[in-house]
């Protein structure tokens, strides 16, 4: 299994506008290098319809109103059913949103930066709410999972579609 590693950096130096919230009760973070042009990496990313194509986690997902910054999408992820808005929409390097579920306020954000090799992502989401406070320790862990997890899909959704063999 590939390793998700943390590299903490200063956005405001490289012009990020998506934060978590980091005070959160709950927060993960996630980083790992993909074998793929960050253009490729985008297009599985922004592609939020398809997610469940790629994502076993994700299993519906649909954009209302196109890819850009205050459209909502709504999708299904483990018990819940989520509403989310986009922040952020910076092709290729950011994309970030808000998301509401069972009490649960979510914050997310992936960032993208060309590496020697193709695209090195990094990705924060934070959860806050009454439940999360209640249950931290077991939220964190759920939080942290879904992050490791969804990085190893996208990367093996990116190099996938990268190969010289794919159509």
């Amino acid at each position: 299994m590939p390793v998700c590693f943390v590299k903490r950096y200063s956005k405001r130096e490289k012009g990020y506008a998506v934060e978590v919230n980091k005070d959160a009760p709950a927060i993960a973070t996630g980083e790992i290098e993909i074998r793929a042009e960050p253009e490729v990496v985008w297009d599985v990313l922004a592609d939020i319809d398809r997610w469940p194509s790629w994502n076993p986690d994700v299993k519906e997902a649909t954009l209302m109103g196109g890819l850009r910054e205050s459209s909502v999408f709504r999708w299904k992820a483990g018990p819940g059913r989520i509403t989310s808005t986009l922040e952020k929409v910076d092709r290729p390097r950011e994309i970030g949103w808000r998301g509401r579920t069972m009490g649960i306020n979510a914050r997310h954000v992936y960032r993208l930066e060309p590496h020697a090799e193709g695209t090195r992502v990094h990705t924060e989401e934070s959860f806050e709410g009454p439940i999360v406070r209640l249950l931290k320790g077991p939220m964190r862990k759920t939080l942290q999972k879904g992050i490791d997890g969804g990085l190893l899909h996208l990367k093996a959704e990116a190099e996938r579609r990268s190969s010289p063999s794919t159509p």
